[in-house]
């Protein structure tokens, strides 16, 4: 009773001769509700549900309470007060990103622009991999490399996807053939979020990360829900299942399980090529992590993933008494894969961070009757140390690289063994709360390539109301493995040639980020930000359809090759919680060969992505998808292919409604691509050839350049690599998730 009347008294005090204070909270940049606010341990407040707080009070700071949250905030009583909490599942400049810098830095921190993805964005259209679930990420567009196989890889501001490194947890795992074929059986249980870095991250990731690099950070054991369940089918006869699962390993320890499974066996023709529009697939990915955390400086994780993928595409006759013959045409692939990884962080290493990885890839394709047999291990292990000296904190690294590559082609007559070993160093120095500068350099020697030297330095300055500048340059390099990494090499009946040993290629880059937030007394939260860059290459390597068309010529670009643009984004939050994002993406790319400049061939001047989230009840949400693609340059087979040399502006939409019920299940269903686009609409036929895939009736002059005949008319040969996008029309779906906690 005497707490009561104490409380009362303290109130009615406050309302006589304290100041009034106004304003809104938001928790993880969403409006909150029924966040409890106390002047030192006495209630004074607590915000509506629309995250309004308004209440009288003599004192000035305040600790605003939600949940397993309390933060201390002075508030001024003479303005509308904006309130920003944050959370470990924060989607704002907060949060902690490792990806710009190998350490844990918030984003607002960060001299390096670091773009963060969590697993509600991927599902807002329901996707079997995350080579589709990135379509919708600003300037970065999953490319199809082959119209047959359906292989593909993940580009980044218009580069060829081997200039893209994907990284799990910060290790190498998925490059080279890895890129082309075991991209797509990551299970969604398995992921936390995805952190973006445009631009060369070689200073501290090394080779393959010239054009940027996408780093998959996998679920916390710990903090995983227990159960998850989520699964999907479609009207073209796809289905796709996935699954997570969670145990505790004693007191200090968790393990998480995940699977997932992608079934498509239904062959279909609609362009009547008496092609598969889709190749067929059926694949299993299994996943596990172990955590266990000693004390909060001892902690050890590891995990392993083991894929096997059966994908074919070719002649609707086709079955597997065929494969590898010369008479019904099939490309099939066989994908073995096994990763292992981890790390370890304690007390007896004195703080340091030991990384290490494992990748075992088994390749078995044929492509026709060529066969193509390749193995691949690459051990990787990494050892990082960081010292805080006044305003510097100091990074210091060293890494390792053993890389053992064999296949059947007479381009590797014995295995191609690589060791890279390499040390980098960095220093991030803050100058005051709003300057910081980033120093840093690599130096790797390739047993190939000799001793290769890459660095970069990034800066950073915070204007007055919540704008951001940061400035990055750097170098870039790329060992190339060229069979691993391009389809084009192995597919199709164009001559590869390979006039020279090719030589690691390298790029400076420079790129300015500017980002701004508005935090608006109606209660919406608005952001926007621009990227802006250059880069220019030397000893670039690209294919060369153009100088004949019935080859495909490997070599160091004799002159440069060079991209600029821009990426601008938009992103809106508000009061009933509808989400807004808005993206385009202008580019000028050029390669410049023997002093001809031209635009390299499967790459847009412009693109755009769109994604609405609407809360249409408190259990009913809608999500709408859509990319927008420029027009780009196609590869033909000469000037008598009747087949246009550009793409058609394109577009891929897609609506999904998810009804959550009974706390844990939600149903979900739709519809992807509405509007019902295929590249072969546009175009007399995709596949050059189709009716003759082994050129029995191509005819060839004496210099071996395809002559025009009757049977042929328009002297092509066999090749599937007039691909763009998915070949893949509308489609419905139907699926259920299921989380518990």
């Amino acid at each position: 009773m005497k707490n009561k009347i104490a409380l009362l008294f303290l109130l009615v005090t406050a309302a006589v001769f304290g100041q009034q204070y106004r304003g809104v909270v938001y928790l993880d940049s969403v409006l909150q509700g029924g966040v409890e606010i106390y002047a030192d341990t006495v209630f004074v407040g607590k915000t509506d549900a629309t995250g309004n707080f308004d209440f009288s009070s003599s004192a000035t700071a305040f600790q605003f309470t939600y949940k397993s949250l309390r933060e201390t905030i002075f508030l001024d009583p003479t303005i509308f007060n904006e309130v920003q909490l944050t959370s470990a599942q924060a989607e704002n400049l907060n949060e902690v990103v490792v990806t710009g810098t190998l350490s844990p830095v918030s984003r607002m921190k960060s001299p390096v622009p670091v773009e963060v993805y969590r697993g509600a964005f991927l599902k807002q259209t329901p996707n079997a991999n995350l080579f589709e679930g990135l379509q919708q990420v600003n300037g970065i567009r999953p490319q199809v490399n082959c119209a047959v196989c359906n292989t593909g890889d993940i580009r980044i501001n218009g580069l060829p996807g081997p200039y893209t490194q994907i990284l799990i947890d910060g290790m190498p795992i998925v490059s080279a053939l890895g890129t082309v074929y075991g991209l797509m059986g990551i299970p969604a249980a398995m992921i936390d979020r995805i952190e973006v870095v445009r631009g060369p991250a070689a200073a501290l990731y090394g080779s393959e990360s010239m054009g940027g690099l996408i780093n998959v950070i996998t679920k916390d054991p710990q903090n995983s829900p227990r159960f998850s369940f989520d699964n999907f089918s479609t009207t073209y006869g796809e289905h796709n299942l996935d699954l997570g699962y969670r145990i505790r390993a004693g007191k200090k320890g968790s393990v998480l399980f995940g699977a997932n499974a992608f079934y498509y066996n239904e062959p279909v023709d609609k362009n009547n090529d008496n092609f598969t529009d889709l190749s067929l697939q059926q694949r299993i990915s299994v996943f596990s992590k172990a955590q266990f955390s000693f004390s909060d400086r001892s902690k050890l994780d590891v995990a392993g993933r083991y894929l096997y993928e059966d994908r074919w595409g070719g002649d609707m006759r086709w079955n597997e008494s065929f494969r590898g013959g010369d008479v019904i045409y099939g490309e099939s692939i066989y994908t073995s894969r096994l990763e292992l990884f981890g790390g370890y962080k304690s007390d007896f290493l004195n703080g340091s961070d030991l990384r290490f990885s494992y990748t075992s890839h088994h390749q078995n394709s044929v492509y026709g009757s060529v066969f193509y047999l390749a193995d691949q291990q690459i051990a990787f292990t990494q050892l990082t140390k960081e010292f805080v000296v006044k305003k510097h904190s100091l990074l210091f690294g060293a890494a390792c690289r053993y890389q053992r590559y064999n296949d059947n082609t007479t381009v590797t007559p014995t295995a191609d063994i690589m060791h890279i070993p390499s040390v980098f160093v960095q220093d991030l120095i803050q100058f005051d709360d709003k300057n910081s500068l980033l120093l840093g350099a690599r130096t790797d020697y390739n047993s190939a390539h000799g001793l290769i030297f890459t660095p970069r330095v990034a800066y950073k300055f915070e204007l007055p109301a919540n704008q951001i500048v940061r400035l990055n340059a750097g170098k870039g390099f790329r060992v190339v493995n060229l069979f691993s990494e391009d389809h084009a090499a192995l597919t199709g009946a164009r001559e590869v040639l390979i006039l020279e040993d090719l030589k690691p290629e390298s790029s400076w880059n420079a790129t300015l980020n500017y980002s701004k937030k508005f935090y608006l007394s109606s209660g919406h939260l608005l952001s926007a930000e621009a990227n802006t860059w250059y880069t220019y290459f030397t000893n670039a390597i690209i294919a060369d359809y153009d100088t004949n068309p019935n080859q495909v010529i490997y070599k160091n670009l004799n002159g440069f090759s060079r991209t600029a643009g821009i990426n601008l984004t938009f992103d809106a939050i508000f009061p009933n919680k509808t989400r807004v994002n808005l993206g385009a993406t202008f580019m000028d790319v050029k390669n410049r060969q023997d002093g001809v400049t031209r635009t390299p061939v499967l790459t847009e001047s412009w693109s755009g992505v769109a994604t609405v989230s609407f809360p249409v009840t408190s259990k009913l949400n809608l999500d709408y998808t859509a990319t927008l693609v420029g027009p780009m340059r196609l590869p033909l087979l000469g000037p008598l292919d009747p087949r246009p040399e550009y793409s058609r502006v394109y577009s891929l939409q897609n609506i999904q409604l998810a009804f959550t019920f009974a706390k844990h299940f939600t149903v979900i269903g739709g519809v992807k691509n509405m509007f019902d686009f295929r590249p072969d609409k546009h175009t007399p036929f995709l596949i050059a050839r189709a009716n003759d895939p082994f050129d029995t009736n191509v005819q060839t002059d004496p210099q071996g350049n395809i002559l025009p005949t009757p049977d042929n008319p328009y002297a092509l040969s066999f090749d599937p690599s007039y691909i763009y996008a998915q070949n893949q029309g509308r489609r419905f779906f139907v699926g259920m998730r299921y989380i518990l906690d």
